[in-house]
């Protein structure tokens, strides 16, 4: 990514115990000694290690084992520093597009998201106890009927992070949508969109499109709208109804 870059050996002259570095997403990795991994914001200025926090401990790892994609371990622990680590991570992990990314079923089985080539694509967090639930659950399913012989594709993710409000079983959930809204757009298995457990395809939709008020997803039906190549075109806000976007879907159809 951009504002990725290793350098060498040689910073060790800030600091005799530092090895290599990289930054990335904002925040500068380090590796000391006793294979330690640290980590601080990027351009505070480095004196010694006590301004860096630790990110592994007492773990053999490659030397500065944050450049290998996968092997970080666990994210920074303080939240404002999360997001900037999951930007960082998704621009290392080689996957650029919507399609790079394989999800679950309701049933648990592996969707390669590489089979919507071509199509655009409308993917929303949702949940059957919200307030929000009868409009947005109504508007998509008319969305979708009107385009989808023209090549939009409606993606459902239910999540339960907010308010507890999709406490349902992946059964009971695809029995609620598609007996109460009739959709016909695939819900696939419930997943976390914030936080560390954050399932990876939310962390790519949210390093690609932050939100009017940061990156993390602030409610039940946000919306994310992808074009044809899977790439993350915009961002809509749970309270932003999905027939008040049709016209940018239309766009990307390409219907005049």
């Amino acid at each position: 990514m951009r504002d990725s870059h290793v350098v060498s050996p040689s910073s060790q002259s800030q600091h005799p115990s530092s090895r290599r570095r990289l930054v990335a997403g904002g925040l500068e990795f380090r590796e000391v000694k006793s294979h330690r991994l640290l980590y601080k914001p990027a351009g505070r200025r480095f004196s010694t290690c006590r301004d860096f926090r630790p990110l592994l401990h007492a773990r053999k790892i490659s030397p500065l084992a944050c450049s290998v994609p996968g092997r970080f371990g666990t994210p920074p622990p303080d939240s404002k520093h999360s997001l900037r680590f999951d930007r960082a991570m998704a621009g290392q992990s080689g996957k650029t597009s919507v399609h790079d990314f394989t999800v679950k079923d309701a049933r648990g089985n592996d969707v390669d998201l590489s089979i919507h080539k071509g199509k655009v694509l409308l993917i929303v967090n949702v949940a059957s106890q919200c307030g929000l639930t009868n409009s947005n659950y109504t508007e998509m399913a008319q969305l979708y009927e009107k385009y989808k012989n023209q090549g939009l594709e409606i993606l459902a993710f239910p999540c339960n992070q907010f308010g507890a409000q999709e406490p349902g079983s992946n059964e009971e959930i695809q029995q609620f949508a598609c007996t109460r809204f009739k959709a016909e757009y695939p819900v696939f298995s419930k997943v976390d969109v914030n936080g560390d457990t954050a399932d990876p395809l939310y962390k790519f939709l949210k390093s690609s499109k932050g939100g009017l008020f940061g990156d993390n997803i602030k409610w039940n039906f946000s919306k994310f709208l992808v074009d044809k190549e899977g790439k993350v075109v915009d961002r809509y806000a749970p309270t932003t109804s999905p027939l008040s976007i049709e016209k940018d879907v239309k766009k990307l159809l390409g219907i005049a």
